[in-house]
């Protein structure tokens, strides 16, 4: 039983948006990246959107 706990593997999180003001890891959502620490949230844009 012990053996079984040892031998699983565990893949870390590799992908995914850093904060830049406080450098954790961004939630991704439809329309937007979202820091849940700081509150700082950028928008996505569409391909054919003019980005400003």
């Amino acid at each position: 039983m012990a053996n079984d706990k040892e031998n699983k593997k565990f893949k870390a999180y590799s992908s995914g948006k850093m904060c830049p003001k406080c450098n954790s890891k961004m939630a991704s959502h439809k329309d937007r990246y979202a820091c849940g620490k700081c509150g700082y949230t950028e928008f996505k844009h569409k391909e054919g959107e003019k980005k400003e």
